[in-house]
């Protein structure tokens, strides 16, 4: 099994998102060809960009990230320090303010669980196809 872990802290910035997005980037490299094609990799980065801009939306600001990769599955892990539960919403059509991603996370992932941490705050896993 292979792992990455990356933990920032971030005030609701585009460029935090950016990060996450290049070390996911990064660790799926590490898994090197044929282990994941280009449409899993765009998958995965996308999952985590969703479930990172969440946490700093809604989470505080801070985040942790984890990446494992397991036969047939890459886990894509976010904490948060926010103890509210993720929910599902309509999409905002007219003033685009959010509602796709929870959707979108679900739709892609094979499972998804949340589940709230002892002190407060969440640890989301998602696990998606490889």
């Amino acid at each position: 099994m292979t792992t990455m872990s990356a933990e920032r802290t971030a005030m609701r910035s585009l460029s935090a998102v950016a990060t996450a997005r290049q070390d996911a980037r990064a660790f799926l490299e590490t898994l090197g060809h044929p282990t994941i094609g280009p449409e899993q990799a765009d998958t995965v980065v996308l999952v985590v960009s969703e479930l990172v801009t969440n946490a700093l939306r809604h989470g505080g600001g801070a985040y942790i990230l984890r990446l494992s990769a397991h036969p047939g599955a890459i886990e894509v892990v976010v904490e948060d320090s926010s103890p509210r539960m993720p929910r599902t919403r309509t999409p905002d059509l007219v003033d685009g303010t959010g509602g796709f991603g929870w959707h979108m996370v679900n739709d892609l992932a094979h499972r998804v669980v949340v589940t709230p941490g002892p002190e407060g705050g969440k640890t989301i896993r998602a696990l998606l196809p490889r």
